[in-house]
């Protein structure tokens, strides 16, 4: 057989293998709203309605499960799930996942504290002695993940941890800025509850699939047409509909950009 033949052979495969033989990818996430959510029993989210765009246009169809973000992990590594929406990429996971060269967003990981209680922190060495809620399986930073500073308390949800943190449980809680306003929002926060200078880390997050026949040309597909779907209007729209959430900054206190290294 010609290289060529052998090359586009390859590629329909790459292609169909998801639709010929009545396949779906299974895709498993985390609720990590505003990227990916359950409004009552619908999926929403930035990141999850533009790789069903991407997908769509890509013929391929999707399964998708919501579990707690270390349950995640745990059915890759099982191969109980071909990828995961919105993970970080690490070196450890190469091996095992690939990534596509367009990030579908990017985090930007910042503290909550309770206004009765603050802890406007502009540096890690403004956390020392307090106690930070944080959500497991998650990377935040070399930096912050191996401070000895302050403790460091996991809980099995974002909701759990304000809720916490409001009973004065923890002294903050790390996460997403556009995550923590959103659970803010829907829990009755705000005015409550207020953001810490302190940027920890900023990083992509990806839609990244197992390593198996077939899986690099998927992910180089939906790198390219990601990329040129965010170039569209539509994206742009999606866009602005999901990242229209200010940061709740208290009034006496600046959010200032800054870099505190990577995972």
């Amino acid at each position: 057989m010609p290289v060529i033949l052998k090359l586009l052979t390859a590629v329909l495969f790459a292609c169909l293998s998801f639709t010929a033989y009545g396949e779906k990818l299974r895709v498993v996430t985390e609720p990590w709203a505003p990227y990916v959510y359950d409004d009552n029993g619908s999926m929403r989210g930035l990141d999850y309605e533009t790789t069903m765009i991407v997908f769509q246009r890509l013929g391929v169809e999707v399964e998708w499960q919501f579990l707690p973000w270390k349950r995640c992990l745990a059915m890759l590594d099982q191969g109980h799930a071909d990828g995961a929406l919105d993970i970080f990429h690490s070196h450890e996971r190469d091996a095992l996942l690939l990534y596509p060269s367009e990030p579908l967003s990017a985090v930007e990981f910042v503290l909550f504290y309770a206004n009765d209680r603050p802890h406007p922190a502009q540096t890690l060495d403004g956390l020392r002695g307090l106690t930070v809620g944080t959500s497991p399986g998650y990377l935040y930073g070399e930096a912050f993940s191996e401070s000895s500073l302050f403790d460091r308390e996991p809980a099995p949800s974002h909701e759990a941890n304000f809720g916490k943190l409001s009973l004065g449980r923890i002294d903050l809680v790390i996460t997403d800025r556009r995550v923590g306003q959103h659970v803010i929002k829907a829990m009755g926060l705000e005015g409550k509850v207020s953001q810490a200078p302190l940027v920890v880390s900023r990083q992509p997050q990806f839609l990244a699939v197992r390593r198996g026949a077939g899986m690099d040309l998927l992910v180089q597909r939906f790198a390219a047409e990601l990329k040129r779907f965010k170039q569209e209007p539509a994206y742009a729209a999606l866009s602005a509909k999901y990242g229209g959430i200010q940061a709740n900054t208290a009034p006496e206190h600046t959010v200032e950009q800054q870099e505190s290294g990577a995972p």
